[in-house]
């Protein structure tokens, strides 16, 4: 059991048991889940992103999410804060509205007449009759009196129904269309069949079985069929959308619980994950283990803090962060890891997992994997490897398998880092080939967003050119640039130095699309002349979903050379606070609207700054690479402070898989994975009074800031295990041998702590 420490002398501190020995401190119980919000980011729509999130019922990375459903199936935003009715409570696998949902099916309750289309069966509810917790979930269906409640495992869940006195109680189990089944089978007191909805990335043999176990008999059982054709006394049905239907007669308060499992792999396989992961647990006993999963997860980070609202902010963006990429494997009879491959069809040993854009979580999420769950992205990595034997390539966009969708070849950044930061259990030399294929095939891709776009005029003239039809071609040159440098680093750590040579040599491609006459990168042409006219306002177009004064800081591998070629340090410095300080004007004019990420950037008074998409989610970092880190502690406070709270409204754009939620769970504890694959951290201003990280390897790190008041974002001086620390970066090995790193912390900027040339942090230039 974990015990935690309440207010003691103006200080809200979260201990585990060991600390809560300690003298004069009462001690009262404070659940870590207790502070996250899952409805953190729901107040969303398509016009505008304040997370785009829904409520994920789940356990840390299971195979299925439940989440209830306000919008009609087949609507990305499944569930919107203000939304006033509920129609069911789904099983759902989306990783992103943009990408939508696959396998999903519903339950639903009523009472009175019989009421089984989604525009009819839908119940009023309230916000204030609604409990939501990462491990449970509850709601009041006002129009039919009935509580719905539902605890989650990996690969099933448990709802527990509690009805009024009725004759005419009901549970529908909505099996979506683009294919389904359902078979009632009442002396079993169940519910078999299938569902095939998908948004793509699937072979033709996709489905999702799903098994339902009831602990009532069936009064009547009916079924429907297409065009939601009800079809009275029958227990099976199959088309392209069909559901069950079954009633009972209910005492007041009675309840009536539901079993219910799934399986991309068999209907066997699904009863299989119901009786291993449920079998004969109460709703009570399946939640409290529901809870035990998160408290273990997030009780690895333990922050100290007075600020209750930081702390829900923090253990919110935390949860969210233990989400993507979903477990896609299964454990057979023989309890062997095995999965269904979204990229052949076939059943295969080994893992795999899904539902992530390597475009947003190369960044931070991938690097926190490494630093807190290196045996997991042991698992990640082979899941990779898995994929490229399967399919022929690695994954960009997998959901279920490959998705076409945003830009890059992060892969290699992902495969790199883990390899580099220590990460054993996968197969290096078959993933180094992997993504060598990546860097230099053109042919088969299986789509766009697969492998390099424009990859033979990439290696022919270093970069891929803005006219001949590829777009968004400069970001992509930046991407792939920054890749290359990752494969030099594993290739010189697996000793292939011939290899790291040519891709080093590679990695300096950024340089090509510098433009000195305005600092800024700029689309060129296949003939060497740079794209005219250009509007560095201009979104999109040679940019992804942002423009050139947002991707002209993508050189996360060498910022020292990008400094050069900016003519110093001042200049800058002076060219990061422009992108603050100027208006926050944009052309919209490539995409014909104003897309979300302009309107999110528009609205917070930030200048130009674009937090609520990825590409700049770094850039306030950068001024300890040009010697002024006080900005960056300044900048880096602000942003946590203006643009995350625990709310609906929380988020500042796209959440994202966990990316927008890692930089803040970085950032709070003071330092931030600016270049993946350099084995550097870079320092921030800490948010809390103290965080231990409880690392895998069974050691403790512990950052501390003393003095740590709300506006005292500045670190004065510091010290890293005992011993006097003046630089602007931390290794990943230092972290992971435990210790800790002791900051003071000001008001003012103390501008003589990490300024001389040792301090920055590393960039390629350096090494020359």
């Amino acid at each position: 059991m974990k015990i935690h420490i309440g207010f003691i002398t103006a200080c809200f501190l979260i201990l585990s048991c060991h600390e809560g020995k300690k003298q004069n401190e009462v001690l009262t119980q404070v659940d870590l889940i207790d502070y996250v919000n899952p409805l953190m980011g729901t107040d969303s729509d398509f016009s505008l992103s304040n997370g785009n999130t829904y409520p994920a019922i789940a356990t840390p990375w299971g195979m299925n999410f439940w989440t209830p459903m306000t919008s009609k199936m087949g609507d990305g935003w499944t569930y919107k804060y203000h939304d006033k009715k509920i129609r069911g409570i789904k099983q759902t696998h989306q990783p992103s509205p943009w990408i939508n949902d696959y396998a999903a099916f519903s339950l639903m309750a009523i009472t009175g007449d019989l009421k089984f289309k989604e525009d009819e069966r839908e119940s009023y509810f309230s916000h204030k009759a609604e409990t939501v917790r990462p491990d449970y979930y509850s709601v009041y269906l006002a129009d039919y009196d009935i509580v719905a409640e539902v605890a989650p495992t990996e690969r099933a869940a448990q709802f527990q129904f509690t009805f009024p006195e009725t004759d005419k109680a009901y549970i529908m189990l909505d099996a979506f269309f683009k294919g389904s089944m359902v078979k009632i089978i009442p002396e079993e007191r169940k519910i078999i069949g299938y569902c095939r909805n998908n948004s793509g990335g699937v072979p033709d043999n996709f489905h999702n079985y799903f098994v339902a176990e009831f602990d009532k008999d069936f009064e009547l059982n009916h079924t429907w069929g297409n065009d939601w054709t009800l079809v009275e006394n029958s227990t099976n049905n199959e088309g392209e959308h069909v559901g069950a239907i079954i009633g009972f007669k209910t005492k007041r308060g009675e309840q009536i619980h539901v079993k219910v499992a799934s399986s991309f792999i068999s209907p066997e396989q699904a009863q299989l994950n119901l009786n291993r992961e449920i079998g004969s647990k109460t709703f009570d006993e399946v939640k409290a283990e529901a809870t035990k999963a998160w408290e273990k997860e997030l009780g690895r980070i333990e922050a100290f803090s007075s600020n209750k609202e930081q702390l829900k902010t923090f253990y919110s963006c935390l949860y969210r962060v233990l989400l993507f990429p979903r477990k896609f494997y299964e454990f057979n009879a023989n309890n062997d890891v095995v999965h269904y491959s979204p990229y052949n069809g076939k059943v295969l040993p080994g893992y795999m997992f899904t539902d992530n854009g390597f475009w947003d979580t190369f960044r931070a999420v991938f690097p926190f994997f490494n630093m807190m769950y290196p045996e997991l992205n042991g698992q990640i990595m082979e899941g990779l490897a898995n994929t490229y034997k399967e399919s022929g390539w690695l994954p960009e966009w997998a959901s279920p398998g490959h998705r076409d969708c945003m830009i890059g070849s992060n892969s290699a950044p992902i495969i790199a880092d883990a390899h580099l930061t220590g990460v054993d259990g996968f197969d290096k030399e078959l993933l180094f080939e992997a993504i060598i294929k990546n860097a230099t095939v053109a042919d088969g891709r299986p789509v766009n967003s697969v492998g390099r776009a424009g990859i033979d005029y990439y290696n022919e003239l270093g970069y891929v050119p803005y006219d001949v039809g590829i777009h968004e071609n400069a970001a992509r040159t930046l991407e792939y640039a920054y890749a290359d440098f990752t494969i030099a680093q594993m290739a010189k750590s697996l000793g292939k130095n011939d290899v790291a040579k040519k891709y080093y040599e590679k990695s300096l491609n950024y340089k090509n699309l510098f433009d000195p006459s305005n600092n800024l990168m700029r689309g060129k042409n296949k003939d060497g002349s740079f794209q005219s006219p250009f509007n560095p306002l201009k979104w999109g177009d040679a940019f992804t979903e942002g423009n050139s004064l947002h991707y002209t800081w993508s050189v996360f591998h060498d910022v020292q050379g990008l400094i050069d070629l900016m003519g110093g340090d001042e200049k800058f410095v002076a060219a990061l606070d422009g992108v603050f300080n100027m208006p926050p004007d944009f052309d919209a004019s490539y995409y014909g609207f104003t897309i979300h990420e302009i309107r999110e950037m528009q609205i917070v008074n930030m200048g130009n700054y674009a937090h609520g998409n990825q590409p700049i989610q770094h850039m306030v970092y950068l001024y300890n690479y040009a010697k002024q880190p006080w900005k960056t502690q300044a900048k880096v406070r602000g942003i946590m402070n203006k643009l995350y709270t625990p709310t609906p409204d929380g988020y500042c754009g796209d959440e994202d898989n966990g990316q927008t939620s890692a930089w803040y769970v970085f950032s709070a504890l003071g330092f931030y994975p600016v270049a993946p694959a350099t084995n550097q951290y870079v320092m921030g201003s800490p948010l809390f009074d103290k965080v231990k990280l409880h690392l895998q390897n069974g050691n403790t790190f512990t950052i501390s800031a003393k003095g740590n008041k709300k506006n005292s974002h500045f670190i004065q001086n510091a010290s890293l295990n005992g011993k006097a620390f003046n630089q602007t970066w931390v290794t990943t090995q230092t972290i992971q041998d435990g210790g800790s790193l002791n900051l003071e912390m000001g008001i003012q900027p103390n501008m003589s702590w990490g300024i001389s040339k040792e301090a920055v942090p590393y960039s390629l230039s350096h090494t020359k």
